[in-house]
């Protein structure tokens, strides 16, 4: 045991790092996601390159290595086992999370143009806005509104550009073509893009295709399923350039039965909360959540654990279906 434990002391905490992530079959970006850092970063000081001071990011090793590792011999009771109810998770990492994250660090990396398109409730803003903690993530989201001005205004806010320059839209996005050109390795990520685009004028889109044509940018553009045809039938130019690409397919079955693990489900409500989010006409993650929402309070409320089609049910009744 003294052997042991000499030889764990004399492991450097990079080593300590890599073996972690090998139990947990962890890449390296997934851990620097959930750490809030940069990838590349995180990858140099792994392979003993990271030429910068490590004192911040060895900070943020030693949290990641104490929170995944300080379950041992301390978990907290599951939810309906011993009367306390699990709490919900703050993120679930489903298919569609992990291929939305996979894009757009592709395209920071790459600096490369890619698309993700969903139908709405299938969770891509919100896997989008959780990419966009990272360090050089600009989170720009769109609505019908927007002339060509606001989403010009949008980006320079969204990249700290200092306000009051003012200036035309050319002059603006020249501005904004020098500042990803002098600070490389950004991702600008236009959320609810589709919403940029009708039978009138693509403008906006083509504000970001010359952004991106010239500057050393990499840029994800989000949306409903319609900005696909959109890009592929009257935007021709923009839909060519396009490196990746990625539809969210919703949840399975089992990614709702991974989602609600730790919870005691009845046979019937766990019917019901499947069908929620897999129906094919109405179902979606946002339906599923929303349910869940409502159904911890109920269940927080009467003190008890147990999730019944009763529960359910009553947690429909707090909601426009």
């Amino acid at each position: 045991m003294e052997a042991l434990n000499t030889y764990k002391a004399e492991k450097t905490l990079a080593e300590q790092m890599n073996e972690r992530l090998a139990e947990l079959k962890m890449t390296k970006a997934e851990a620097a996601l959930k750490m809030n850092y940069s990838r590349a970063a995180l990858s140099q000081y792994l392979n003993g390159k990271y030429a910068s001071d490590p004192t911040e990011l060895e900070k943020k090793v030693r949290e990641f290595l104490e929170a995944s590792g300080g379950m041992e011999g301390g978990q907290a009771p599951e939810g309906g086992k011993a009367g306390i109810l699990k709490k919900k998770v703050e993120f679930f990492e489903s298919r569609d999370f992990v291929q939305t994250i996979g894009v757009c660090q592709a395209c920071q990396e790459y600096m490369g143009l890619g698309i993700i398109v969903g139908k709405s409730g299938q969770g891509k803003t919100h896997a989008l806005k959780k990419y966009a903690e990272l360090p050089r993530v600009a989170y720009i989201e769109c609505d019908d509104t927007m002339a060509c001005r606001d989403l010009v205004e949008a980006i320079e806010n969204g990249i700290g550009l200092p306000r009051g320059y003012g200036g035309t839209i050319w002059k603006r996005v020249n501005r904004i073509r020098e500042f990803f050109n002098t600070n490389e390795g950004f991702l600008l990520i236009i959320d609810e893009a589709d919403k940029l685009i009708n039978k009138y004028t693509q403008k906006k889109m083509e504000i970001l295709r010359g952004i991106f044509d010239q500057s050393d940018v990499g840029i994800v553009i989000a949306g409903e399923p319609r900005l696909e045809t959109e890009l592929k039938g009257n935007l021709a130019r923009f839909a060519n350039r396009m490196d990746f690409y990625y539809k969210l397919k919703g949840l399975s079955k089992n990614e709702v039965a991974d989602y609600l693990e730790g919870y005691e489900v009845e046979e019937a409500a766990m019917g019901e909360m499947i069908s929620r989010a897999t129906n094919t006409q109405s179902g979606c993650f946002r339906l599923l959540d929303r349910t869940l929402n409502n159904v911890l309070r109920i269940l927080k409320q009467k003190g008890e654990t147990r999730i019944t089609m009763k529960i359910v049910s009553e947690a429909s009744d707090m909601m426009m279906l």
